[in-house]
């Protein structure tokens, strides 16, 4: 009875672990399903962040921040310590012999100055106003850095469009594969007919030559499909930052009906974020024409002190409110004001340039795109005529009356029809998404 126990605990045992596995290799599968499927937006989303370019924009904001601390502390109190010792050729002399009606001496009343003097002192200013200098310079830095990280936008944007025609490289790779499946299945078809009829005596050694002539152009084609397509997945490989392999399914691109003409490219965002720069640089050159006030407050120990009439050491303290206008400025204030507005000027004309252009590459894609919709409906009715002759074609020759050549060239013909559906439904995909890269979407 224990045996028997043991036993049943056994292959109980056995099953859940059965079952465990067959679970965990279900979920393996899966997993590994999931990672060999790739889409367009993840290819180009991996592409910018792994562009080496992408790290400037954290030290670009490392730098701005470094600056505006800088530029911060303008407003907190400034000390320094000077001294200084001279000698003068000269001093502050007194001389009342001759005015007062008796005879004194004046150095008794009033000391001589002593030629060398000496001075330490230590100095705090306060600055109450700087003119809005401070204020223009951080207006000043983050609009430069903000012209900077566009130009990275746009480098990285840029990056779009070559992971684009990588990608439908591929597609376009790939499909030309599969027609050339289905192409030698039919081929195999008409092989397997032909054997049959060289076993009935109704055919010739020489039109399954010609059979395997045409498995052997496939072969070839399949030889030059595959190099190109693994130059553009180890092109596609680089610009993510990971290997693709050749299992790896990119999936199409979904069909975008409606399309417009609004521009949203970041070009646009960099014209405006260089106008921004300007009118900051404009509000600096204006800020630099105005004065500046402050406190400051010093004491030291020298000969002379305060009191020019001492000519011992003292200490002494001194204290108040300091005015600064530098007016050297207006001299270029004008010709500065007339050189940004200048620039401003050329912005305004490379944005209507880049405009412009735009939207005549965008005009010439438009009729791309309807072309490719108008041969995608004549696709269809090819194929099917095409399917139907090569049908045709197998009977006419099995009944004698059709030379091996003529079934072979109507067979490559719906061959052909096939890849050029397959060819110009990758094709109008292609122009779709290449409109929206012009357009910035």
């Amino acid at each position: 009875m224990a045996t028997i126990n043991q036993l049943f605990k056994s292959k109980t045992i056995m099953k859940i672990v059965y079952f465990m596995t067959v679970i965990v290799c279900s979920a393996l599968v899966v997993v590994r399903a999931q990672a060999q499927r790739i889409t367009l937006e993840e290819c180009q989303t991996k592409a910018a962040q792994n562009y080496p370019l992408i790290q400037q924009y954290q030290l670009l904001n490392i730098a701005e921040n470094y600056t505006l601390d800088k530029i911060s502390k303008v407003y907190m109190p400034q000390a320094s310590l000077n001294g200084q010792a001279t000698y003068q050729s000269d001093v502050t002399k007194i001389s009342l012999e001759k005015e007062l009606p008796i005879t004194l001496n004046i150095n008794d009343y009033f000391p001589t100055m002593k030629k060398d003097q000496y001075k330490v002192y230590g100095e705090v200013q306060q600055l109450l106003w700087d003119g809005d200098r401070s204020k223009a310079q951080s207006q000043l830095t983050k609009a430069s850095n903000n012209v900077d990280k566009e130009k990275i936008t746009v480098n990285l944007y840029a990056i779009k469009g070559k992971i684009n025609d990588l990608y439908f490289g591929v597609l376009a790779v790939e499909e030309q594969k599969k027609q050339l499946t289905i192409y030698r299945s039919d081929l195999q078809a008409n092989a397997d007919m032909i054997k049959s009829m060289l076993k009935n005596g109704v055919a010739m050694a020489s039109d399954m030559d010609q059979i395997e002539v045409e498995f052997l152009n496939i072969d070839q084609k399949n030889t030059e499909l595959e190099s190109a397509k693994d130059a553009y997945l180890n092109m596609l490989s680089i610009f993510i930052g990971e290997k693709i392999s050749k299992q790896t399914e990119l999936i199409i691109p979904a069909d975008i009906q409606s399309l417009n003409t609004d521009i949203q490219r970041p070009e646009l965002s960099l014209f405006e974020k260089e106008r921004n720069l300007y009118a900051s640089q404009e509000f600096s050159i204006k800020a630099k024409n105005k004065p500046t006030v402050g406190l400051f407050v010093q004491g030291g120990y020298g000969r002379p002190a305060l009191n020019m009439l001492n000519p011992d050491f003292k200490f002494y303290a001194i204290g108040g409110v300091k005015f600064s206008w530098d007016f050297g400025n207006l001299y270029t204030k004008k010709t500065e004001l007339n050189e940004i507005k200048n620039n401003q000027k050329m912005v305004d004309v490379q944005e209507k340039t880049f405009l412009f252009n735009t939207n005549l590459e965008m005009q010439q894609i438009s009729p791309e795109i309807q072309k490719y919709k108008d041969l995608m409906q004549k696709d269809v009715q090819i194929m099917e005529l095409r399917e139907r002759v090569k049908t045709t074609s197998q009977s006419k020759y099995k009944n004698g009356v059709y030379h091996i050549n003529d079934l072979i060239s109507d067979t490559n013909a719906e061959n052909l029809a096939r890849q050029a559906k397959a060819q110009h439904y990758i094709q109008y995909l292609n122009s779709i998404y290449n409109y929206q890269f012009k357009q910035g979407k």
